[in-house]
């Protein structure tokens, strides 16, 4: 799985002390989606496993890209925050995707990103 959150930290300004009780937290949802794209193309060069993309995946575009860098299968977390009615529309998007490129499957397009 790839990559789930980023350490991250926030400072109160007024209170001049971190946020967080811990100090540190996770940084999460699509300000990670760059990296988590990264992470999974080069997982994906590197190693020939299932990928699970995770990381800031929002929409069916965001699940198509990491598909293309190499991830098998999507994790979507932070945009739930929306409605799960997420999940029908990146399922959607991705399978119109699919049609108009004429691929018949998700496998098709999984690293295409990375070909040589």
């Amino acid at each position: 799985m790839a990559i789930n959150t980023v350490r991250a930290m926030k400072i109160d300004i007024h209170q001049q002390r971190p946020v967080l009780g811990n100090k540190l937290g996770g940084l999460s949802g699509p300000p990670i989606f760059p990296i988590a794209i990264r992470c999974v193309y080069d997982l994906h060069k590197a190693l020939d496993v299932p990928i699970i993309g995770v990381g800031g995946v929002a929409t069916w575009e965001d699940a198509v890209e990491m598909h293309l860098a190499g991830a098998s299968a999507i994790q979507i977390g932070t945009a739930l925050l929306d409605g799960m009615h997420v999940f029908e529309k990146v399922k959607e998007g991705v399978q119109n995707y699919l049609q108009e490129k004429g691929y018949s499957k998700v496998s098709d397009i999984v690293g295409l990103a990375g070909r040589e």
